[in-house]
């Protein structure tokens, strides 16, 4: 059980009216794309300082000749949590392993709070589109005015879009672009030396040897 106990299907427009929206999203691009994008964001900015909340996927090859591995990686403290299942050489079925997906969706409600700068949500994926999975933590991120991350593929989008109720906004599949996006959200609350931004968009700085 998670501290939120909003109703899974509201909209995310019954919780609060913001503007600019707080809801940002990438479409997937090929296999795999949106998650290595979404933890490479994740990552800058949790070494900046921030703090971020939620998940990113890690999908990890197989050498049997069978699907890869998913693991859902907790943020920020990064513990990981498998959630696919092996089905067999050949085999169709949704891999989702859902009891594993609900530990991990408890695991974030129990540590997000309006103290949070930003929730991560690897995907809004078929059990968010059908009112389970994360789609109250997202809902409640928003209704706190916490900014929110996500993928979503085409399958998904209508559901989505009825979900986010005029609150979404889709952004480019670029890491910069997305932590532009997260800095104009919360408008710095945090320092805003010029150096803190730099890092912010850039990374750390790299050494250089003379």
């Amino acid at each position: 059980m998670t501290p939120f106990t909003r109703e899974p299907k509201c909209s995310t427009l019954e919780a609060i009216q913001v503007q600019p929206p707080l809801l940002g999203y990438i479409q997937s691009q090929g296999r795999g794309g949106g998650d290595k994008v979404l933890s490479n964001v994740a990552d800058r900015l949790i070494a900046a300082g921030i703090r971020v909340y939620g998940i990113v996927q890690v999908n990890r090859e197989r050498r049997d000749g069978q699907r890869c591995d998913m693991d859902i990686r907790i943020l920020p403290e990064g513990s990981e949590i498998r959630v696919s299942q092996s089905l067999g050489l050949g085999a169709r079925g949704c891999r989702l392993d859902s009891g594993a997906l609900e530990i991990a969706v408890a695991s974030v409600g129990a540590s997000f709070g309006p103290d949070a700068d930003l929730l991560i949500v690897n995907k809004f994926g078929k059990q968010e589109a059908s009112g389970a999975g994360f789609r109250t933590v997202i809902g409640e991120a928003i209704a706190l005015g916490v900014p929110v991350l996500t993928c979503v593929n085409v399958l998904n989008q209508e559901a989505f879009d009825q979900f986010s109720a005029g609150l979404q906004v889709r952004l480019e599949a670029c890491e910069t672009t997305l932590v532009n996006w997260y800095l104009t959200c919360r408008q710095t609350p945090w320092p805003s030396s010029r150096a803190h931004l730099d890092t912010v968009r850039n990374g750390p700085p790299t050494n250089s040897t003379p």
